[in-house]
C-alpha cells in the first residue's frame, strides 16, 4: 500500500519512457481466465498514449524472457497509472505466466506505447466499436477517454463472448451507458450460463442483429477486434451492405498494428457488380446467366422457378438447396448450421455465385 506522504505533486511528475520499469500496483480478475494488471512507475511519472494503442511487456518466464504485446484497457485521460487486461488464451504462455504469477509489487519493463487502432486517428461523429471476448480492451481504452471527456460522442458499442460470465467490463459499461445518452450499449453471447438468466442476443454476430443493435451502422467509423473469424464475418457483412470500408479498422489479437505500412490487405471475397456468373439448375435443366451480385433466390425468379422462400434474411431456411457445384457467396443470418453448409447446402436468399454454379433445383 502506497503512503499518502509519498505522493509527488502533480506539477512535479514527468512522462513515463521505456527506459523506466512498470511496477504492479494492482490485480483484478475481471472474468474466467481474464484479469486486469495495473502498472505505476517508481517516480509516479504521468502516462501519455493515445485510447485503443498497446505497450510491449518483458515477462521473466522461466530462464527467458518473452516480448508480448497487449493493448491499454486504461485510459489516458486517467494518466497516473496504465492497466492492460489479459486473457488466458488455449496453449499462451505468456498470459498464462501472467494470470498465475504477476503480482503487487513486481516490476517488469515495457516498451512503447504505439499502434494506431484509435478513434483518434480516425475523427468522426459517429463510431461503431465491434468486439469478441478480450478484444473489448482498446474499445473499453477508447471509451473510457470519451465518457470521461464529456465529449457526447455517438457511440454504438457491440460486446460478444461465449457466455455472459465472460464479457470483460460488462458492469463498467452499462454503469457508463446508465449515465449519458452517448453510449448505445449491446451484448451478445454464443450460450447461456447455466443456472442464470439471459434476455439479450444469442448465437453469432449478423446482418439482422448488426441492424436491429446499430441501425444507422453505415454511417458510422467502425472499429473492431476480436479473433479473425468472427473479424472476417462482420468484414463479409459489411461487404454484403456494401459499406465502404475506408470507414472500418480492426486490430488482431496477434498482430497489432504500429504503422499504416502494417495494415492488412484482406482477401475477402467480395461479389462484382459487372462479374458476369452463370446459375444451373440441374432439375429444371435451366442455365441462367446473370451477375455475382444476384442472389440464387433471384435468378430462380427472373426464369420462372420456384424455391420455396419466406423471409428472404437468411433466418428461417426456408430456401436451403443444395449445390452440385461452384461456389457461393453467402452470408446469413442463422437460418442454416454448419453441419448443412460442410454436406453442401446454402440459403438460396443469400448467395451468389461466383463464375458457375450448379444446384439442385
Amino acid at each position: 500500500m502506497v503512503k499518502l506522504s509519498t505522493f509527488k505533486p502533480l506539477d512535479e511528475r514527468a512522462y513515463w519512457t521505456d527506459a523506466q520499469e512498470l511496477v504492479c500496483v494492482m490485480v483484478t480478475p475481471e472474468a474466467p481466465d481474464v484479469t486486469s494488471f495495473c502498472f505505476k512507475t517508481a517516480d509516479d511519472s504521468w502516462f501519455r498514449y493515445l485510447p485503443g494503442q498497446f505497450i510491449t511487456l518483458e515477462l521473466p518466464v522461466g530462464s527467458r524472457r518473452l516480448l508480448r504485446t497487449y493493448t491499454l484497457s486504461s485510459s489516458p485521460s486517467r494518466p497516473l497509472s496504465i492497466s492492460v487486461t489479459v486473457k488466458a488464451q488455449r496453449n499462451s504462455v505468456g498470459s498464462r505466466w501472467m494470470l498465475d504469477n504477476l503480482k503487487v509489487g513486481d516490476r517488469l519493463h515495457a516498451y512503447g506505447p504505439g499502434g494506431i487502432f484509435s478513434f483518434m486517428t480516425y475523427p468522426a461523429e459517429k463510431y461503431l466499436f465491434v468486439s469478441a471476448g478480450s478484444g473489448v480492451t482498446p474499445m473499453m481504452s477508447m471509451t473510457r477517454w470519451l465518457f470521461d471527456n464529456g465529449e457526447h460522442t455517438d457511440i454504438a458499442l457491440i460486446n460478444c463472448a461465449r457466455r455472459p460470465s465472460e464479457l470483460v467490463f460488462a458492469n463498467e459499461l452499462r454503469r457508463m451507458a446508465q449515465r449519458v445518452p452517448d453510449i448505445k450499449l449491446s451484448f451478445v453471447v454464443g450460450e447461456d450460463d447455466p443456472y442464470a438468466v439471459w434476455a439479450g442476443y444469442r448465437g453469432r454476430l449478423n446482418q439482422l442483429m448488426l441492424e436491429l443493435m446499430a441501425p444507422d451502422y453505415m454511417e458510422r467509423e467502425i472499429f473492431c477486434c476480436g479473433p479473425e473469424p468472427f473479424m472476417k464475418t462482420l468484414r463479409d457483412v459489411l461487404n454484403a451492405a456494401d459499406f465502404d470500408m475506408q470507414h472500418y479498422h480492426e486490430e488482431s489479437f496477434h498482430a497489432p498494428i504500429r504503422s499504416a505500412d502494417e495494415i492488412p490487405q484482406h482477401d475477402d471475397t467480395v461479389p462484382k457488380r459487372q462479374a458476369a456468373a452463370t446459375v444451373h439448375f440441374a432439375l429444371s435443366a435451366v442455365e441462367a446467366d446473370c451477375h455475382e451480385t444476384d442472389t440464387i433466390l433471384a435468378v430462380a425468379k427472373a426464369h420462372g422457378l420456384n424455391i420455396p422462400s419466406a423471409c428472404q434474411f437468411g433466418v428461417c431456411g426456408t430456401c436451403k438447396i443444395r449445390k452440385l457445384e461452384g461456389e457461393v457467396h453467402m452470408v446469413h443470418n442463422g437460418g442454416i448450421s454448419d453441419r448443412d453448409v460442410d454436406e453442401g447446402y446454402i440459403l438460396a436468399c443469400c448467395s451468389k455465385p461466383l463464375g458457375r454454379v450448379r444446384v439442385e433445383v
